[in-house]
């Protein structure tokens, strides 16, 4: 009898610790009553262990920032393909793979656990993949693949943060972060397309780059024959007016002119044939020349 009261109260034992739970540090529990005249009521518990008991289940929240990412890859999240495809206004199809980094509001734990009745994980799992998924159709409806690969991908996810965090936000989920995952996966025949079409525009920069550069050149070359022109002229009008002044001082001074060519004469005279009168000599009334 007495060893049959010790196997009964070890099993008692057991069956008691089988009914308690354990709340982590850094997180919020929930407990939950299933059936019975309380039905439905909700305790909110700080970390512990508690005895949860039958028709009760305890639902844990962390209240630190969660990271989850929605792969193709069966090495990320669950091992199942959880990449999201959405389309563009062109209905071209494109599959991503994206990020979500939040956190639960400590305050508001039973608030979204009477939103969604489930833990973090099938809130993560389902209704924000489900809410990242539907924020992509409707914004990315709008847009054109070219818009939606190139600049508008960073604008594109930027909408979708917004749009799903006015939805969870009033309930107690935090998102901090939606982003994209790597690159974005579209037909091979659209990205040979889009290459092709940045590949002309790039060509089309570079032509009109080379003739910016010749026009440049040329408009060099034209303003230094300018230049050089220019400097001609004035040069020519310089000297025609020093001409033009130094004829008008001889014109003035008749007498500098045979002045200038005395002070240069040697005191020999110049042979001469002819019955004119000799240059720049006057044997006139004035005196004879010395012997």
């Amino acid at each position: 009898m007495k060893r049959l009261s010790k196997i009964t109260l070890l099993l008692s034992s057991l069956a008691l610790l089988a009914a308690c739970d354990k709340v982590p540090s850094g997180n919020v529990g929930v407990k939950f009553q299933m059936y019975g005249d309380g039905k439905g009521a909700l305790q909110e518990l700080p970390p512990g262990r508690y005895w949860v008991g039958w028709g009760y289940e305890l639902y844990t929240f962390p209240t630190f920032t969660q990271t989850y990412t929605f792969t193709r890859s069966s090495n990320e999240g669950r091992a199942v393909d959880e990449s999201i495809s959405f389309q563009t206004a062109q209905g071209l199809t494109v599959n991503a793979d994206v990020g979500i980094t939040y956190h639960i509001d400590p305050s508001k734990v039973t608030l979204i656990f009477q939103k969604y009745r489930k833990g973090i994980d099938e809130i993560t799992d389902v209704y924000l993949r489900n809410m990242i998924r539907d924020a992509l159709v409707k914004e990315a409806s709008s847009l054109d693949i070219e818009s939606v690969y190139g600049k508008g991908k960073a604008s594109l996810v930027e909408s979708v943060q917004k749009d799903v965090t006015d939805e969870v936000g009033p309930v107690g989920i935090v998102v901090e972060k939606i982003y994209w995952v790597g690159e974005l996966r579209l037909p091979e025949n659209v990205v040979q397309s889009i290459n092709a079409k940045i590949q002309a525009t790039q060509m089309a920069e570079q032509r009109q780059n080379e003739v910016a550069q010749a026009q440049a050149e040329a408009q060099k070359v034209e303003a230094e024959a300018q230049g050089k022109a220019q400097a001609q002229v004035t040069i020519a009008e310089a000297e025609a007016k020093a001409i033009s002044l130094k004829g008008d001082a001889l014109r003035q001074n008749p007498n500098v002119l045979q002045m200038s060519a005395i002070e240069k004469w040697n005191g020999e005279l110049p042979t001469y044939y002819g019955s004119g009168v000799l240059p720049f000599l006057n044997l006139g009334a004035q005196g004879s020349v010395a012997k």
